[in-house]
């Protein structure tokens, strides 16, 4: 067949499934000559010829009609090895003839949907559906008036209440500021009036994407706010999505959203308003629960939003989430705190090393707006925001124990163990190792009290300022929970109910709630430490994962790190839960005598137990290094004695598990069945798992699943005997089963189903010349299922592709500059296990 054949065929049938009343050259409508505005009837259908592509005069490929069956889009069609670019100036003239403003052009494998009146072609991977395009009869973009509209620092308080500067409690000095706090009213500051000015510089020179690199506290989704009221209210966007990575996240931008901008316009959660989510002008969404199993394509059309926001930008869009941000046409802005040149020093590490992979995710988010040079289009940093009197720098507290020394050394720390033979083994741990391989109990014991001893005590009340603990693991969190109760128990007898410190993790039910009362000062009820100081009773939230990104609670003057981060994203996330200003407010009565006492937040303390500081800054110079009991290190002398380790988990290959060989026959398989269906109904019962899966936390169920669910007795279920009792020919996790179960999808898709998914991401992204798609797709195949291959390119062992059935010499000469391409984003995004 034809490549120009098999192209046709292709467009046709992606057509059908877009739902387009559409007429091509072949069938007889499109190849009309049509004036401006003139309905096409049916029975034109047979009154017309058929060759178009050698008429002189020039007829559309594929005429797309709206639902009055006018002439809505041309579609120029190309033979799948010619970029559908070229055929740019043969639709602008069809489509302006026909006073058309929307084209397709198309080769059956590259899109690109182009509005006429508003910038360039821009790739898509799928058509957009008529409901979804209708709306650009009315859109029509003006960046000038983006550019020219004056925006003041009441833009946002105008829309909350537009009479306020009428009201006579504005009016009224004295009343103005009890009068803002009870009206909610925000202004806009002068470095976020700057960002926006930013934007409309950019929008003013053609620009189309946008980064914003703000640090954290700085008010970014306030600036959001102003943005997407600025780009509706001039009719730049009608529809504008805003992408999170994270639940909490998710509520907290809707929240924020409702409480800017419900005056003027609708914010709905897309989760909660499947049905008619299209109602609103601001969506909100995790990006997680649209890029799982590919979900964006199938719940939204690309021309769906006119605007895409991408809070947090290098984790909502890094890796295969990118493909769900690039998947829909329209401006692009983009959010970051952690700015690109953050890693320094970082050239001669291993490409393994976690600071390696990050940095190319900052840099990768960078040239994803249009920043390759590395200046977003608005900076502000925390260094910007501590001058200007915004925020607060941390007072870093470094703590080592001679242990966690040892595992901070290149050398590690060593320790004789037992092994089953009865003799003694010389081991080696790591900083990554604590409390995953090894476990010390008096290691944590003083991890506590030295942060007991030395935190930051809260200026009314005098007792431990609330602070956040950072564990390793569930369980670590659990035993530092406990060790906190403990020592409270000891230091103030009578004030506390083992609720001094909270473990707050997602294996905890309402653990999301538990942060929002800690943020509101009402954790377990209020302090006791003095009568009617609206203060939480709890002092210390200790978790894993939770209350870092987004978490808003301004009076925190503690962060401990009581674990290892290797991801700057996170360190600068965790640091910045603590640099927001706070003003501690107490009223003194003693009869009739009242005191209003206030005392601002100067300063709050960041806990070092492993070094992280140091590990991004490079021999940071600490403000404070806490001296702690002295240990022997293993087999040494002097000091206390040496803190032994409580438990030690060595995990090494059981070689009886390398070997599993069974025939199964087809009773076999029905046993298999019949497990996989008591698992089903095992997870579809279960009270947490339900409450969970509603509350969209996945990771949750998950972890639950593993631990109260697997390697049980009776079945001893696990995803190796779920994956054979479906038949699967890949891995397929836990998370798709668990999606499968609840109705979410509706199949498990095969390996090859899920390759071809990864080639249209890459090329969504990287958007390469259609004569290198063939190559590019089945080299990224090869590559990601064939070891052979992987070893040849990783040893540039070219020459054995003269042999390779897979993959010959000249498909890989044919790829040119994508040979390195590809295997760096697999690397970097494909879980090669999962297709092993």
């Amino acid at each position: 067949m034809k490549k120009e054949a098999k192209a046709r065929i292709k467009i046709n049938n992606l057509l059908q499934e877009a739902g387009w009343r559409f007429f091509d050259d072949k069938d007889g409508p499109a190849n009309i000559q049509l004036e401006p505005n003139v309905k096409i009837k049916e029975k034109d259908i047979d009154e017309f010829g058929k060759d178009f592509e050698r008429t002189s005069s020039g007829y559309v490929d594929f005429l797309l009609l709206d639902d009055r069956g006018f002439p809505f889009i041309v579609l120029e069609a190309k033979s799948e090895d010619k970029d559908p670019l070229s055929g740019k100036e043969q639709a602008r003239r069809y489509a302006q003839s026909l006073n058309v403003k929307l084209v397709i052009l198309s080769n059956g494998n590259i899109h690109y949907f182009w509005n006429l009146e508003h910038g360039n072609p821009q790739v898509i991977t799928k058509f957009p559906t008529p409901e979804s395009a209708n709306h650009y009869k009315y859109y029509k973009p003006n960046p000038e008036k983006l550019a020219e509209k004056e925006v003041r620092e009441d833009y946002i308080a105008l829309t909350q209440y537009p009479g306020y500067l009428d009201d006579p409690r504005w009016l009224d000095e004295n009343e103005r500021e009890a009068f803002i706090y009870e009206k909610n009213l925000v202004f806009l500051r002068p470095y976020q009036l700057n960002a926006v000015k930013a934007l409309q510089n950019a929008a003013k020179q053609g620009q189309e994407r946008y980064l914003f690199e703000m640090a954290t506290g700085t008010g970014k989704t306030l600036v959001s706010a102003a943005i997407i009221k600025l780009f509706l209210k001039t009719g730049n966007a009608k529809r504008i999505l805003f992408l999170v990575d994270r639940i909490e996240l998710e509520n907290q931008a809707y929240k924020n959203m409702v409480g800017y901008l419900k005056n003027d316009y609708t914010t709905v959660i897309y989760k909660e308003n499947r049905d008619d989510w299209h109602k609103a002008e601001i969506v909100v969404s995790t990006v997680q629960s649209l890029s799982s199993n590919n979900k964006y394509q199938k719940l939204f059309s690309p021309t769906d939003f006119d605007m895409i926001i991408s809070d947090e930008a290098h984790r909502s869009i890094n890796g295969n989430s990118r493909a769900v941000f690039e998947y829909f046409v329209g401006y692009k802005l983009g959010l970051t705190a952690t700015p690109k040149d953050y890693l320094k020093n970082i050239e001669d590490i291993s490409e393994l090393d976690p600071r390696k992979w990050e940095r190319r995710q900052l840099l990768d988010t960078y040239s994803t707006f249009g920043c390759e040079s590395g200046d977003p289009t608005f900076r502000y940093s925390l260094l910007d925001g501590v001058k200007d009197g915004y925020l607060i720098n941390p007072v870093v507290a470094d703590a080592r124990t001679e242990i966690t020394t040892q595992l901070l050394s290149d050398r590690g720390y060593s320790i004789m163990v037992p092994t089953e033979e009865d003799e003694d083994e010389e081991r080696t741990f790591y900083q990554k190792d604590f409390e995953r391989k090894f476990f010390s109990e008096k290691t944590n014991r003083i991890f506590c009290k030295t942060f007991l001893e030395n935190a930051l005590k809260d200026p009314i009340s005098g007792e431990i300022g609330k602070s956040v603990v950072f564990c390793v693991s569930q369980n670590h969190a659990s035993k530092i929970t406990q060790i906190l109760n403990e020592y409270a128990d000891e230091l103030f007898p009578d004030k506390y109910n083992s609720d001094f410190a909270v473990q707050v993790t997602s294996v905890i039910p309402n653990a999301q709630q538990y942060t929002v009362n800690f943020a509101n000062n009402n954790l377990n009820g209020y302090t006791k430490m003095l009568e009617n100081y609206k203060s939480s009773k709890t002092r210390i939230c200790v978790t894993v994962g939770m209350m870092t990104t987004g978490y808003d609670c301004k009076d925190i003057l503690n962060i401990c790190l009581m674990r290892s981060i290797f991801s700057p994203t996170d360190f600068v996330q965790v640091k910045g839960r603590g640099t927001r200003k706070f003003t501690f407010k107490y009223t003194k009565q003693e009869g009739a005598y009242k005191e209003k006492i206030e005392i601002e937040k100067e300063r709050f303390k960041l806990f070092d137990f492993f070094a992280n500081v140091e590990y991004f800054e490079e021999k940071f110079n600490y403000d404070e290094i806490l001296k702690l009991p002295q240990t022997a290190g293993a087999g040494g002398t002097g000091g206390e004695p040496p803190i032994p380790l409580d438990e030690i988990k060595i995990y090494k290959p059981d070689p009886l598990k390398t070997f599993d060989e069974e025939a199964i026959g087809y009773q076999g398989m029905r046993v298999d069945r019949e497990l996989f269906d008591r698992f089903k109904e095992q997870v579809k019962k279960d009270e947490f798992i339900k409450k969970k899966y509603e509350e969209g936390d996945i990771p949750a169920v998950e972890e639950y699943v593993r631990e109260e669910v697997f390697d049980k007795p009776e079945d001893y279920i696990n995803l190796k005997k779920l994956r054979k009792a479906v038949k699967a020919d890949r891995r397929i996790s836990l998370r798709e089963f668990i999606e499968y179960i609840f109705g979410v999808i509706p199949k498990f898709k095969s390996k090859d189903e899920m390759l071809e998914e990864e080639v249209d991401k890459f090329i969504s992204i990287y958007k390469p010349e259609s004569k290198y798609i063939p190559y590019i797709k089945n080299y990224l195949k090869a590559y990601v299922t064939d070891n052979k291959i992987r070893e040849i390119v990783e040893n540039k062992q070219y020459a054995r592709f003269a042999h390779n059935p897979k993959l010959t010499l000249d498909e890989f000469k044919a790829l040119n500059g994508w040979r390195d391409i590809v295997p760096e984003y697999v690397k970097d995004y494909i879980s090669i296990n999962a297709y092993i």
